[in-house]
């Protein structure tokens, strides 16, 4: 806002309309609703568990029924999808649980859709959780070390989004940041008739040291090595554009940004940039400091988780993907 502006109005007194709470929800410019919120969920074989994470107070790997019971909870009080992260019994070279008829996500997906027919349902689409290396793609070992083989991996990742599809997902989010990806996957879900299936791509998915406890709830650390030959590096914006219309370019219908907070600009530019329908993914990482934090009594964790969701709506997030979903609509409706 210009000197200029601000001189015409020189009785112009901002704080007139912060007196009273109902005066200041009347002229909030930034809204947050449980409409925006997506609740992520560790699913894994058996029955009546809740597998606690430790790192991660309040999340839980879960089995069938106990997805059920925690996506009806969710559902219920107005968060409209959960997007789902497998955890398999067995891990092999070539991620064979992550596109089985049978697998965990693709159970969870027939489940989740018979009983609950209006929740969305989006799948992580990767092969980190099914690798025995723990890597999102298919490893070349060397005599200098390993490589992770971009193009190989192509094939098992359109795959696994097609078994996704089969079973009845409503969404598709590749998350591994493999190049060509996003086109891969689009002709293979096309192929097999499933046009009208969208794709979420996580485009601009930095490495960083915020997804630590995420590891431990989908028991997907990498066996050597780390992930940032095909994660991007935190320093690059300009980079984590040319991600963003790359995968627009090859088919993706919405765009992610992940992490959330410590990547707000670049939040903002994707979205002011490309105009498409734009998530940011509210860490593990992020969670956890703030549980940690309130559990000391050094924060609020209300007034805080719901300044960090407001802050990546103002960037431009249309979709907010949280581990506090369920908690953050409960507070939205006690307004």
């Amino acid at each position: 806002m210009s000197s200029s502006f601000l001189g015409q109005f020189p009785t112009l007194r901002p704080r007139r309309l912060r007196q009273t709470a109902a005066l200041r929800r009347m002229v909030a410019e930034t809204r947050l609703s449980a409409d925006q919120l997506v609740l992520p969920l560790f699913v894994r074989t058996g029955t009546k568990i809740r597998q606690p994470v430790k790192s991660m107070p309040g999340v839980f790997q879960l089995s069938l029924d106990e997805t059920l019971k925690e996506a009806i909870q969710a559902h219920t009080q107005g968060v409209p999808a959960v997007l789902l992260f497998g955890i398999p019994d067995k891990k092999d070279a070539k991620a064979s649980g992550a596109y089985a008829a049978n697998g965990i996500v693709q159970k969870a997906v027939r489940l989740l859709k018979k009983e609950l027919p209006t929740l969305i349902v989006i799948t992580d689409v990767c092969l980190c959780e099914y690798m025995e290396h723990g890597h999102c793609g298919i490893v070349h070992q060397h005599a200098k070390g390993a490589r992770i083989l971009n193009d190989p991996s192509l094939k098992l990742l359109a795959q696994t989004a097609a078994s996704h599809a089969e079973a009845g997902a409503d969404i598709v989010a590749p998350s591994d940041m493999m190049d060509g990806r996003v086109r891969a996957i689009r002709e293979r879900l096309d192929k097999d008739g499933f046009e009208d299936t969208p794709i979420l791509s996580y485009a601009a998915k930095f490495a960083s040291g915020f997804y630590g406890p995420f590891r431990d709830a989908a028991e997907s650390t990498p066996k050597f090595g780390d992930r940032r030959s095909y994660q991007m590096d935190a320093p690059n914006a300009n980079e984590a554009l040319r991600e963003v219309a790359l995968d627009i370019q090859e088919g993706a219908d919405m765009i992610m940004v992940k992490p959330a907070l410590a990547y707000l600009d670049i939040l903002y530019r994707v979205k002011a940039e490309f105009g498409y329908p734009t998530a940011a993914y509210a860490v593990s990482g992020e969670y956890s400091m703030v549980k940690a934090a309130a559990a000391n009594g050094w924060i609020d964790e209300r007034a805080v988780t719901m300044e960090m969701l407001l802050a990546m709506r103002r960037a431009g997030a249309d979709i907010i993907i949280t581990y506090s979903a369920t908690q953050v609509a409960q507070w939205l409706g006690e307004k």
